[in-house]
């Protein structure tokens, strides 16, 4: 039987700063991962990274059922999505996240793994509060772990039977950081997801400028700088409960493409094709609890200019 340390009490200081540490980081190769794998290194630390693209050790799943190594951290990154043309058209694919997120609640317990971060995702949250105009800002007591309500989709599934899978782990001495991002974007992420695209629509000019749906669902654009910053800085500040990682500022489609298409010096007819995946039509963060630890620094303005200057 592993040895039971209480959550909040005595649990090893949740530094990332400072003393090097042995970090396992799981889907190192995605995009989260990727610049999280750079911002570790460069405080110093050892990363062990685990992708099914690019890896120190293979496949998270494989590594999770056969490894017992204890890390001073681990950061599970690992997990199958692909934008919403993946989450809703291949809706058994995207629950492999359910065996993977289980088998890394087992692995932390096995290995004795003191410190973890788990993503979860806004798509957590019940859909029957992202309607269309609602203009509710998701706070973190929306999700009654006791009581879920429908999330969205089976990728929303995953990660909700994820996060109710976390005490079991910190009942075994594990502290697990649990962290609740918007739509995370920047310059090198996958044309799957739309920020890139709208970008790559602006720089090739297109005329008229495709917009999946209406253009009137919202979301809360953060920045990959932030959503790392905000992490280490859980981390940093032993932050307990769940934390939405965004700004809490509600930008449409339509506005977004207007602001793209704007800093890359012209202006297109948008045209929407009505009937493509488009999600949930209004998610925006509450960041008060992300405030009292981090703050974000990359406006969307800034985020935009950053991608139309990169060479990604």
């Amino acid at each position: 039987m592993s040895e039971r340390i209480a959550p909040s009490g005595v649990l090893p200081e949740a530094r990332t700063r400072g003393a090097s540490m042995k970090v396992l980081l799981t889907g190192s190769a995605g995009f989260i991962g990727r610049h999280l794998h750079r911002a570790l290194e460069e405080r110093g630390h050892h990363v062990t990274t685990c992708d099914l693209k690019a890896a120190n050790i293979g496949d998270a799943l494989d590594f999770f059922r056969r490894d017992r190594t204890p890390y001073d951290l681990a950061i599970h990154c690992a997990a199958v999505v692909g934008g919403r043309a993946s989450i809703d058209g291949h809706p058994l694919g995207v629950a492999t996240n359910l065996a993977l997120d289980a088998w890394y609640m087992r692995w932390l317990i096995a290995s004795r793994t003191r410190r973890a971060v788990y993503f979860s995702s806004s798509a957590a949250y019940p859909v029957d509060l992202q309607g269309e105009d609602s203009g509710h800002r998701l706070h973190e007591d929306d999700i009654n772990l006791a009581a879920p309500r429908q999330p969205d989709a089976t990728y929303g599934l995953a990660k909700l039977t994820g996060e109710q899978l976390v005490p079991y782990a910190e009942a075994e001495g594990c502290r697990v950081h649990v962290l609740r991002p918007m739509s995370g974007y920047g310059a090198d992420q996958a044309l799957d997801y739309p920020f890139p695209s709208f970008i790559q629509r602006a720089r090739q000019k297109r005329d008229p400028f495709e917009i999946w749906g209406t253009g009137r669902q919202v979301r809360d654009w953060v920045h990959i700088d932030d959503v790392v910053g905000a992490t280490l800085a859980a981390i940093d500040q032993d932050v307990t409960g769940p934390t939405n990682i965004g700004t809490g500022r509600a930008t449409s489609f339509n506005e977004l493409a207007e602001l793209v298409c704007a800093e890359a010096g012209y202006k297109p007819k948008l045209h929407h094709i009505l009937g493509a995946p488009d999600g949930v039509q209004y998610r925006v963060a509450d960041p008060t609890r992300l405030h009292s630890f981090y703050q974000p620094t990359v406006t969307l303005e800034e985020g935009v200019r950053r991608a139309l200057r990169s060479e990604s």
